[in-house]
């Protein structure tokens, strides 16, 4: 029943894409998609977390359409179930805030076709249960996708972004490709069902998986494959950004934890060395970037990579604790993975909604042209620090209570019996707390240079509070981080099913706790009470508050005025974003991006004004990327005469071809 409901929420979608083509430039047109988007991704949602909650039974179904003899099969799950909740509520949340905010949109004829068409390819994705359905709605996620980022093709920096996506979006497909044929076998069984029966080799299964993490990662933004994602989330709305960063990641995060705990077969316990290793550097290289950024969106761009790595790191120890039949830290840690996946997407499609009105309000997103926008953007400023919280894992919002769970799971890798992961395991839960650490210095900066201080420009007009929509969205999203992390065992109680049906166990029934507290393995060990926390922190700011304002003198006293350490009254003598990250730029430039200072100092009786200039060097891209450009462009160069060749040439070519294909099949074991 809830499967039904879901396809047809999905053809709906589609058919607003073919409505959105006729009408894109009347002036209805941008309420029209959007809202209409909005009801059927509440449809959908609801039907979706029905089923989540209800442990309800899965659902399949079989179309004639795709593979003549295969047909199209879908299924609705726990785990597609919870997958679909996070796509339909930040699709949700996406098109409430696109509501407002696409109205500014100067091209929504590029835009609202191809929007409904990317929340469809984001759900059949999600919802397949064959390889060929599987990796047809994935490519039709990403054109759509891609599509929405080259919508503003005029600018230079759009096509690249584009260009560099649909290379890594194709890398990403063939490898899926080849691990689904590898899972598929000689038979060629394509379903789901089969895959899950024929229990492959260990080897075969560890190759699958390689493929499937390098296809997945390179969609959710895994180091080195992440360079695709701060190219492409700057290009595109802001609206989509957040849908990209805050759900497309995690629909490829989906697609891995579908392949590695289902179709790859029982894991090896050093699956998860590369899974974690992986994870653990992804999630300190993303803030290492993101410190570097002055482009919002940039940064969070890499943020996503970050967060990417979070989840990473909670996979991989869930698989390492599956392999060793520790079903109750497997629980845990795949728990923890989850519940920062739905995390989030809440949070990040915050932060993008919060960028996208101050872009709109003042046509800015470099952080070093902006200041002061607390003043006369107060509700934004507040949302917007609401989510710099929740990001920067700070208790009581729900970023804090998924990476709790994620370290309580690395704290229990002293038992396990494979030594190469007790060694590892906390080496990777240092790298985590090393990324805390700079997440909350990385987002001090964003908001501190963005939101405080004095404007570093004049504006005209003065910038001004966003729409109702957009601080509807959210208002939203801001409560919702709040909720997950005060209450988060709620969430984690929906999240039994998802983790049952993977790994055969749950974690303890948290709603049955006093005061609401969440307990990974037992009181004894540790446990958590967001509700507490935020009581605690209510009251005793209250009464700090009051206390202040009831004791304190009301004499007038004068004294001169602190100048805050700026004598002068310029604005240019703030902190900018690059001098605020500079001691991290000091201590991590230098290895990680090759940092180097060029100081254009005049001699005296030159009138010419002193420079400094920081020059840094991405060194995955110059490394890994630019050799493989050339090596392609040096190929295709000698590849070329085949161009020219005649078409006796061409049938001798096709013939060889086809012989050794035929040989190979042959000697096939």
């Amino acid at each position: 029943m809830m499967l039904t409901v879901v396809l047809a929420c999905a053809a709906a979608l589609l058919g607003l894409g073919v409505l959105a083509v006729g009408i894109a430039r009347s002036a209805s047109a941008t309420r029209i998609i959007y809202g209409a988007s909005m009801i059927v991704a509440a449809i959908s949602c609801a039907a979706a977390a029905m089923h989540l909650l209800t442990a309800a039974a899965p659902e399949s179904a079989a179309l004639p359409v795709g593979v003549p003899w295969l047909g199209a099969h879908f299924r609705l799950d726990a785990l597609s179930a919870f997958f679909l909740v996070v796509v339909d509520l930040g699709a949700f949340g996406a098109s409430l805030f696109a509501l407002g905010y696409g109205e500014h949109e100067t091209a929504p004829q590029r835009v609202l076709p191809f929007y409904p068409a990317f929340l469809c390819g984001m759900t059949l994705v999600v919802l397949a249960d064959d390889a060929f359905s599987f990796l047809f709605a994935w490519e039709f996620m990403s054109l759509s996708s891609w599509a929405l980022v080259v919508s503003h093709h005029r600018v230079p920096e759009n096509v690249r972004a584009g260009y560099v996506y649909l290379i890594m979006a194709t890398f990403g497909t063939l490898a899926l490709l080849l691990g689904f044929g590898l899972l598929a076998g000689a038979d060629g069984h394509y379903t789901f069902e089969a895959m899950r029966a024929a229990h492959p080799a260990t080897l075969v299964g560890a190759l699958a998986l390689i493929l499937a993490f390098i296809g997945a990662g390179s969609k959710a933004g895994v180091v080195p494959l992440h360079v695709w994602l701060p190219l492409a989330h700057p290009a595109a709305p802001s609206h989509v950004s957040a849908l990209m960063s805050g759900v497309m990641t995690k629909v490829a995060v989906y697609g891995f934890i579908r392949i590695a705990f289902e179709l790859a077969g029982p894991p090896a316990w050093w699956w998860s060395i590369v899974v974690l290793a992986v994870g653990g550097v992804t999630a300190v290289m993303g803030l290492l970037y993101a410190l570097m950024q002055n482009d919002l969106k940039r940064l969070l761009a890499y943020s996503t990579v970050e967060n990417v790595g979070i989840i990473f790191v909670g996979v991989g120890l869930a698989l390492a604790f599956r392999a060793h039949d520790m079903q109750a830290a497997a629980a845990l840690a795949l728990t923890a993975a989850l519940f920062h996946v739905f995390n989030h997407a809440l949070f990040k499609s915050l932060l993008f909604f919060g960028v996208g009105a101050v872009l709109t309000a003042t046509g800015e997103r470099n952080m070093e042209r902006l200041g002061g926008l607390i003043h006369c953007m107060p509700q934004t400023a507040f949302l917007v620090l609401v989510g710099c919280a929740a990001i920067s894992a700070l208790p009581p919002l729900n970023g804090f209570a998924s990476e709790w769970l994620t370290f309580q799971a690395v704290l229990l890798s002293p038992q396990l019996p494979s030594w190469g992961l007790r060694i590892l395991v906390p080496a990777v839960g240092a790298l985590l707390a090393l990324s805390a650490a700079l997440a909350a210095a990385c987002f001090v900066r964003a908001y501190g240079i963005t939101f405080l201080g004095r404007p570093r420009r004049a504006f005209s007009p003065l910038p001004t509070e966003t729409d109702g929509f957009s601080r509807a969205a959210m208002i939203l999203l801001g409560c919702l981080c709040l909720v997950a992390g005060v209450l988060p065992g709620l969430f984690i109680d929906a999240l039994a099913p998802v983790t049952t049906a993977l790994i055969g166990a749950h974690m303890p029934q948290q709603s049955d706790l006093q005061w609401l507290s969440i307990v990974p393995i037992a009181a004894s060990r540790s446990s958590y009470d967001g509700l507490l926390v935020f009581l605690f922190m209510v009251i005793s700011g209250t009464l700090a508050a009051s206390a202040i304002h009831r004791l304190a003198s009301d004499r007038v006293r004068r004294a001169p005025a602190w100048d805050c350490g700026y004598p002068d009254p310029s604005p240019a003598t703030q902190y900018t974003a690059m001098s605020f990250a500079e001691p991290i730029r000091r201590v991590f430039g230098t290895t990680v991006f090759r940092a180097k200072e060029i100081v254009d100092l005049p001699p005296p009786g030159d009138i010419r004004a002193a420079q400094l200039k920081v020059e840094m060097r991405d060194l995955i891209w110059d490394f890994i990327y630019v050799p493989i450009a050339e090596a392609v462009s040096v190929t295709a160069d000698r590849l070329n005469p085949l161009q020219f060749l005649t078409i006796r040439q061409f049938l001798s070519l096709v013939f060889g071809a086809l012989v050794i294909l035929l040989l190979v099949l042959a000697l096939w074991p």
